[in-house]
């Protein structure tokens, strides 16, 4: 189903000290394989860099991993494949593990299939799994073109749900497709977070991270995030300073354990968004649980100890 490096044989495990870093960013996109192929037709990436105002937009894996290394922290990596909806093949998943199993002490592979391919998204997120060894997967609605909600894709979610992992699922606005002619066909309404609210109810077993504040959305991700024990939110794709009031006013307290940091790197930087977090009005007590205690749990890792480090 994806693009593979047919014999490599490279099946990731971790080696991130969990015990020593400062911090997990869990979302970061790594958008071209070392083939040089794009995630997205090359329209998106000129269209989101003008959205975000970023520089370089497809740094290699390689770069990437110096870059979290600089900063003694660990990323969760992914790309996305879309290939019903724009009929363009992703990057290659096989070579995005690779590059994680290579910087190991820093990334962490995310899988990610197309719902609209039907059984063969199945098939296709078990051999990412049992085969490869990622650590969760990734989806964007209105990028693949889909409703989460629609029972045409409980099949998955149920997939999902007995192998195990968590899943990444953007939500509110997009950058994607922004100022092209019709948003590049790409329709927010499928980034509703609360169409994921029946999927965490259907699959109480699946463990649900909403990308990004949910704009405009931000009270139904808020009452998501409070309702359901399955139901977490990641902080990427704003600067902090942009942030919902209601999103940060519910950080110190309801929301404590369940937001987790993340850039939407390349499109922010580490050391932007730290910078603007750094003058929010959270308690610093919250803090450490919003950079890397939470996303430990949800990774389900050990300390060097051995210990679960849930922090709490």
């Amino acid at each position: 189903m994806t693009r593979t490096n047919e014999g490599d044989g490279v099946v990731y495990r971790s080696s991130v000290d969990f015990g020593s870093i400062d911090a997990i960013d869990m979302h970061v996109h790594l958008e071209v394989d070392s083939c040089g192929h794009k995630a997205l037709p090359e329209d998106f990436f000129e269209a989101s860099a003008k959205y975000f105002k970023t520089g370089e937009r497809t740094p290699s894996i390689d770069a990437i991993a110096e870059i979290y290394r600089e900063r003694n922290m660990a990323a969760v990596v992914f790309t996305i494949d879309a290939r019903t909806q724009f009929d363009h093949e992703p990057n290659s998943i096989d070579d995005l593990v690779e590059g994680c199993a290579r910087h190991s002490d820093v990334l962490i592979p995310f899988g990610s299939v197309d719902p609209r391919t039907g059984a063969a998204a199945l098939k296709e997120a078990r051999r990412q799994a049992e085969e490869l060894g990622v650590r969760g997967f990734k989806f964007h609605p209105s990028v693949q073109g889909f409703d989460p909600s629609d029972r045409e894709f409980y099949p998955l979610w149920r997939e999902l749900e007995e192998i195990g992992l968590p899943i990444v699922s953007h939500t509110g606005q997009n950058g994607m497709g922004a100022g092209l002619p019709g948003g590049r066909g790409i329709k927010l309404r499928y980034s509703n977070p609360l169409l994921l609210d029946d999927v965490a109810a259907d699959f109480p077993g699946l463990t649900i991270i909403l990308a990004h504040p949910s704009v405009p959305w931000q009270d139904e991700a808020n009452s998501m995030a409070t309702h359901k024990a399955n139901v977490y939110i990641d902080l990427s794709g704003w600067s902090p300073k942009y942030f919902p009031e209601s999103l940060v006013k519910q950080a110190s307290s309801v929301l404590k354990r369940k937001l987790v940091f993340g850039t939407d790197f390349p499109l922010i930087t580490p050391d932007k968004w730290l910078k603007a977090f750094d003058s929010l009005p959270i308690d610093d007590a919250v803090r450490p649980l919003i950079m890397k205690a939470n996303a430990v749990r949800i990774l389900g890792e050990r300390d060097s100890a051995g210990e679960r480090n849930d922090h709490e």
